[in-house]
């Protein structure tokens, strides 16, 4: 039987962009191109008026109608009545995919009402807080973790493979409860001014999943360097991850139809 490439079709996937590092402005739509091929409806909000402006994402309200949210923002300090649509889209329990800078999304000065956020949203949606990476001139060795080889998230998705970004620590995080999928090694890392010791080891969760107190199902990676995306094992870990997200773990396939259509076409 044929496998359908639309198993997301009907789902809204809002995707909130936001930082100045890793061109989520340019790789969000993208992935979000991706996600219509699997039938979705989609929505990609990016900060103004530039990635660098860390007080406006027009468009939140999307997410009072949307299925899922996949969040890359960093240092963000946006105005209550932008903020509001996050915090209640969190509320209403449905299901997150964070990206790589969205463990610390926010960054609002310590007497402001919102300061709560800056470690929250990293450690109680995600799963961890923004601790310290690896340096810039490194990347990492990715692995899938003992005991998560049949999960249905890394479905088509290569035991091993290597990526550009930079490894996170997040140790001691993620706390109970998730299920670590991927761990990554850092490959050549920098001095960055520390010793690397026991208590920062050079192996660290890159991809993992978890339940919200609100009931919300959580995908996150640490993973998102602009060169990450140009891998196809990355690019079908995140359509995983957004299928499971949603519920829809048994639609993933064990191929990539998509993949499929075009290696037919090739051999045709």
């Amino acid at each position: 039987m044929e496998a359908s490439n639309e198993t997301l079709r009907g789902r809204r996937i809002v995707f909130v962009c936001g930082e100045d590092e890793y061109e989520s402005e340019r790789t969000m739509p993208l992935l979000a191109e991706e996600a219509k091929k699997y039938g979705a409806w989609t929505t990609v909000l990016q900060a103004a008026p530039d990635p660098a402006s860390p007080a406006s994402i027009p468009g939140l309200e999307a997410l009072r109608t949307a299925d899922l949210a996949v969040f890359y923002i960093r240092f963000r300090q946006l105005p209550e009545e932008q903020f509001r649509h996050i915090r209640d889209y969190l509320a209403s329990g449905k299901p997150v995919v964070g990206l790589r800078t969205s463990t610390h999304a926010f960054q609002y000065p310590q007497d402001h009402p919102l300061a709560e956020w800056n470690d929250g949203f990293g450690i109680d949606v995600l799963g961890a807080p923004w601790i310290r990476h690896f340096g810039h001139s490194s990347s990492t060795s990715v692995s899938v973790a003992w005991g998560a080889e049949r999960h249905p998230i890394l479905r088509g998705v290569p035991t091993h493979f290597e990526c550009r970004s930079w490894l996170y620590q997040v140790l001691p995080y993620p706390p109970e409860g998730a299920q670590i999928l991927l761990n990554g090694a850092t490959v050549n890392p920098e001095d960055n001014g520390w010793s690397y010791t026991s208590e920062t080891p050079r192996v660290q969760p890159v991809a993992w999943t978890r339940t919200r107190a609100g009931g919300g199902r959580v995908f996150t990676t640490t993973m998102g360097h602009p060169e990450d995306f140009e891998l196809s094992a990355f690019r079908r870990l995140l359509i995983n991850g957004m299928h499971w997200a949603l519920g829809l773990e048994r639609s993933i396939p064990e191929q990539d139809p998509l993949k499929q259509e075009i290696e037919g076409g090739e051999q045709r």
